[in-house]
């Protein structure tokens, strides 16, 4: 049997955001993003689910593409994003790479972070928490000054490309002994906050998002508003605007508000009769 390496080249269609993904910046974020790629520090992105961290990356692979281009005197030199979502059975080889049989030869296959480290793009581990502690180790040499990707099965050492840049993120509120990053994880890391918008901006996106009329926009992002206030006490997590652009798209298809709040919104964030009955007493508050 013969064995070759074979490295799958990155296909910039398939990872380039070649449209400008719609955000709403709601503070220094952008501006935060931008320095710590210029000076190669990767980025721990905070906050509970629905509160626009993945959009957020891709909003900023499209802008940093740009701004690449426009450097660019000739050609163009894009900045693709390659997502992996994290999981507790995610291995490192998933992450680096392994060997497969190809007829009558092993070849090896590129995972997504060796992907990105060799050619040059972001990698967003979403939810890293969610990985196991041995995966996430493999990122250490790549989040401080080495800039390095080790590939043990290969006996091989990959310096990072200029443009190859690590985000993590993780909701916090889901935080335990069990699931939690290692200081020595987190300490490679610069870590920007995310949490839900003010109403007006919360209004402002739902009502860009969903296609619904300003009015109906701005009473779901009331809902969620009154409705976080039972976090901590009743829910678990808040109702995130993810949710509320949900009931939107549902209202904008002809559903009844209450209709596709309790579907949207009461029926997913909990299963509690009595704590259904008290969302939904919210609900009818605001559409009556």
């Amino acid at each position: 049997m013969h064995m070759k390496t074979e490295k799958h080249e990155l296909n910039f269609e398939d990872y380039y955001i070649d449209e400008e993904p719609y955000y709403l910046p709601l503070g220094d974020e952008v501006n935060i993003f931008k320095a710590a790629f210029q000076a190669k520090i990767p980025v721990l992105l905070k906050g509970p689910t629905g509160t626009g961290k993945t959009r957020f990356v891709e909003y900023m692979a499209y802008l940093l593409s740009r701004e690449l281009n426009a450097q660019q005197k000739e050609g163009n030199e894009y900045l693709p994003l390659i997502t992996v979502a994290c999981h507790e059975d995610l291995t490192t080889t998933d992450l680096v790479g392994k060997f497969l049989l190809k007829g009558d030869e092993t070849v090896w296959v590129d995972g997504p972070l060796t992907l990105a480290v060799g050619k040059g793009a972001i990698c967003y581990l979403d939810e890293i928490v969610e990985a196991r502690k041995d995966t996430t180790v493999i990122i250490h040499p790549l989040s401080d000054h080495r800039r390095l990707l080790p590939i043990d099965k290969k006996g091989t050492i990959i310096e990072a490309h200029p443009n190859f840049f690590l985000v993590i993120s993780y909701n916090p509120g889901y935080q335990s002994l069990i699931k939690d990053l290692k200081q020595s994880t987190k300490q490679r890391f610069i870590a920007i906050d995310f949490d839900y918008p003010v109403r007006e901006q919360e209004a402002q996106i739902i009502q860009h998002e969903s296609g619904v009329n300003q009015e109906i926009a701005y009473d779901l992002a009331k809902l969620g508003e009154k409705i976080r206030h039972l976090k901590g006490h009743a829910l678990v997590e808040g109702a995130s605007t993810r949710l509320l652009i949900y009931c939107g798209k549902l209202i904008k298809g002809g559903i009844s508000p209450r209709k596709a709040c309790e579907v949207a919104v009461t029926a997913v964030l909990t299963d509690e009769k009595e704590i259904q009955l008290a969302i939904n007493e919210v609900v009818s508050s605001i559409f009556t």
